[in-house]
């Protein structure tokens, strides 16, 4: 394993550690000071534990004997001296594999069987559904133990034609299925659905995760797989083979799935050691692998620099060997690190633009509150000073002050709490309409469009309707958030006048996001029942699928759009509550003090000595607060990965540099 892989994963880890336990710290001191709120709180902790579970996914996508499998055994498992995953000839893995590691359970294989295709429950419900599930303890001691067991995702079995149709794994355009069929009567299928592999490996028990996917059949029947997983992933690897260049299958696979769904991708060019020759001088070999990378980046539409020339098995066996000269001829070392200088890079800036902005406004707004207190107790802490030596009347004025400053904020709050009611009763209208009955509405009216038949034609239809839909109901939301914001303004206004406060301009809500995520969809829908195999044949069970795995995209998009517009309704007015509460501690804090002074002008000092007290303690609380910011800003700052900011210089072909994610 690269020390620069293993480094800046290790390295990552520690940064999200670090990361996390300042969001608790910032935890913490809300409850210490006992400026907590529920949803505050609880954000915060998902925010943290987030950060701390956080995984990178790293997705290999080929065709069946591209040498993918043996790629990730000498990318990550080297360390045991032989192949760990099945990928002799012939014997490689069957079935989308994920590898990843949770310390909260014991080292696992959990196998899905093929025959949940008949129904049209999708991967990630039944991820949460253990009993469907076919579970072996792994034994990792011993690496022939472990390679005996991981042969199992390798299984397939004879079925008949019915059978094959019914799982929706029949190909009349499959010539091995279609050969098979008419000499032995069966076909073959995998075993297996999907498997998960639960292995302490230290890059694993770092937040890597594994996806070992395998060819276009298995892509072309698992709608959830080229949808959402592979997507999502924040690498894809395209693994292809310098004996068979880009053939039709491999080019399939990359326009249909990788091509412009994937922000980061590399294509990997293995078994270069085919072209290895005694009787060809080095440089000759060099001008053929160059050519290959040319020849293969040209016919993907890739720059040259995005394109790598391995050898997975010579890496392999330079591994157990330690055998450095061939390792470095292997290529793979480039491989790593890119995948350690871009990806992981890239992944630390993910979070440190989302999680780190996030929790670093929450603090700045606390700072901003804590600020407000402090000014507040220091013209307290003035005002009882000047009554040293004054007599009763002056006590008695400044009364009279504060009585009218009450007066004046009791009809500012008057007139906050009408206009709050109505913002809550609009915001409810708001919300109302990303609701799970509205979406499940949306839904019906959809499925009805496509009908019984579960054609193309119909999955278009039913899909236009549906982004039709949510299209004017993302714009008519965007028109009812813009009042809502008119109407904050118009309160940040009022209080900023009659009372100093700080003057805010309320966001106003963006439903881009959410719109152009389901014209995402409508454009993956739009690709399906364009595809000639898929017209032609009618595929009715993969319609079907499809159409649930994009119902699943489509409630992810509402979660997301629903989560998103309450934090904005809840943060609409959050600063100008907090800014009144605190407004009305201090006119209670004054009124009590000048009270007490009034009826026994003795207690002056006393009042002195505790608003010191208090002055003493918030400007404590403050100084911790403003340590947990300093610690967020050095997370925003620091990069484990800094070499990928910015485009590796003088890059040269088998070393690519990953354009930059967008989130």
């Amino acid at each position: 394993m690269s020390n620069t892989l293993e480094q800046q994963i290790s390295d990552y880890q520690l940064w999200r550690e670090q990361l996390a336990g300042a969001i608790n710290d910032y935890r913490d001191w809300l409850d210490l000071t006992g400026a907590s709120d529920g949803l505050q709180d609880l954000r915060l902790y998902d925010m943290a534990q987030a950060v701390k579970n956080d995984r990178l996914v790293l997705a290999f996508v080929a065709e069946f004997a591209r040498g993918k499998t043996e790629t990730i055994n000498a990318l990550f498992f080297s360390n045991f001296k032989s192949r760990l995953l099945p990928s002799d000839p012939g014997r490689t893995t069957m079935c989308p594999t994920e590898i990843f590691w949770d310390d909260n359970e014991e080292p696992y294989i959990k196998l899905l069987p093929i025959e949940t295709r008949k129904r049209d429950d999708g991967l990630v419900y039944l991820k949460s559904t253990p009993a469907e599930w076919s579970k072996l303890r792994l034994d990792t001691t011993s690496a022939e133990t472990m390679k005996e067991a991981l042969q199992v995702l390798v299984a397939q079995k004879e079925v008949t034609l019915d059978e094959a149709r019914a799982l929706g794994l029949w190909d009349d355009q499959d010539v091995g299925m279609v050969n098979s069929l008419k000499t032995r009567g069966k076909v073959d299928v995998p075993v297996w659905r999907h498997a998960l592999i639960n292995y302490p490996h230290p890059l694993l028990k770092s937040g890597l995760v594994i996806l070992d996917t395998p060819g276009l059949n298995t892509l072309g029947t698992e709608p959830e797989l080229t949808i959402s997983i592979i997507p999502n992933a924040h690498a894809v690897i395209f693994l292809l083979a310098t004996d068979t260049g880009v053939t039709k299958s491999d080019m399939e696979i990359w326009t249909k799935f990788i091509r412009e769904r994937t922000s980061r991708k590399l294509a990997v060019l293995n078994k270069i050691d085919i072209l290895w020759d005694d009787m060809k001088s080095e440089a000759e070999i060099n001008a053929m692998i160059q050519s290959q990378v040319v020849s293969t980046a040209r016919q993907l539409a890739l720059p040259p620099a995005d394109v790598f020339a391995i050898s997975a098995q010579k890496a392999l066996v330079a591994r157990v060997k330690n055998d450095t000269e061939l390792l470095k001829r292997s290529g793979i070392e480039r491989v790593e690190d890119v995948l350690a200088r871009s990806v992981v890079g890239a992944k630390h800036d993910i979070l440190r633009k989302t999680v780190v902005t996030e929790t670093g406004n929450m603090v700045k707004a606390s700072r901003k509150t804590m600020q407000q207190r402090l000014a507040g107790v220091r013209a307290q802490q003035a005002e009882l000073d000047s009554l040293r030596g004054q007599n009763l009347s002056v006590v008695e004025s400044m009364l009279s002050k504060v009585a009218t400053d009450r007066k004046l904020y009791e009809e500012s709050v008057r007139t906050f709490n009408d206009a709050n009611q109505r913002i809550m009763q609009q915001g409810e209208v708001i919300m109302q309409q990303l609701s799970l009955t509205q979406l499940d509405r949306m839904l019906e009216k959809s499925q009805k469009k496509i009908g019984d038949s579960w054609t193309t034609h119909g999955l278009n239809q039913g899909m236009k309707s549906l982004i039709k839909e949510t299209g004017e109901m993302a714009e008519k939301i965007s028109r009812q958030a813009q009042e809502l914001s008119n109407m904050g303004e118009s309160l940040y206004l009022l209080f900023h006048t009659q009372h100093g406060f700080e003057q805010l301009r309320p966001q106003p809500l963006d439903m881009t996001e959410f719109h152009q995520g389901m014209l995402a969809l409508q454009t993956r829908a739009d690709e399906f029942c364009a595809d000639p195999v898929n017209v032609m044949t009618e595929k009715h069970f993969l319609v079907r699928k499809f159409f649930y795995t994009l119902v699943m995209e489509v409630r992810k998009e509402f979660e997301k759009a629903k989560h998103d517009t309450g934090n904005w309704f809840k943060g609409l007015l959050a600063p100008l509550k907090l800014q009144i509460s605190e407004h009305k501690a201090q006119l209670d804090k004054r009124t009590e003090s000048l009270m007490a002074i009034h009826e026994n002008q003795a207690s002056l000092q006393k009042n002195i000595d505790e608003v010191n007290a208090h002055l003493a303690g918030l400007q404590a609380q403050s100084a911790t607060l403003d340590q947990i910011l300093l610690r967020l800003m050095k997370a925003a700052q620091n990069s484990v990965a800094s070499p990928a900011a910015s485009p590796i210089e003088n890059t040269t072909a088998g070393g690519p540099t990953l354009a930059p994610l967008t989130t």
